[in-house]
């Protein structure tokens, strides 16, 4: 791989998982918010599941990020992605609920292509491996 391609590689990992880092986070302030929202849709044991969210979302991306078990990163945040997607983001008569549902199977396909080749050159299982 040239030494361009691996930078693309690392820049792709950082755009994908910047919106799982931000939203593990934001969860974490907003603990309270998220299980209001959750409990809007019906879901029972929203601590748990918020909880869940949250170390599914951080882990998972942290993982990718830095290319270390980074195919394990991808498996979490797949685990994550489509029940979030499922529950949240079926609406398809709101145009807004169908663009987050296409957005989220999008991030779902560079989670899939992690997950088949793994994180690249530029990455901790990468040194490891040398």
């Amino acid at each position: 791989m040239k030494g361009w391609e691996k930078i693309l590689v690392l820049l792709g990992r950082i755009f994908l998982c910047q919106i799982f880092l931000v939203s593990g986070i934001n969860k974490i302030l907003h603990f309270g918010q998220t299980q209001q929202y959750m409990a809007s849709f019906g879901m029972p044991a929203t601590g748990l599941f918020a909880l869940g969210a949250i170390v599914f979302e951080i882990v998972g991306a942290l993982s990718i990020l830095l290319g270390y078990k980074g195919r394990f990163g991808a498996l979490l945040l797949i685990i994550f992605l489509i029940p979030t997607s499922l529950i949240f983001h079926t609406n398809f008569s709101d145009r807004l609920q169908l663009i987050m549902f296409m957005k989220n199977l999008a991030i779902l396909g560079g989670l899939v292509e992690i997950a088949a080749r793994g994180t690249g050159p530029l990455s901790i299982d990468s040194l490891q491996s040398s």
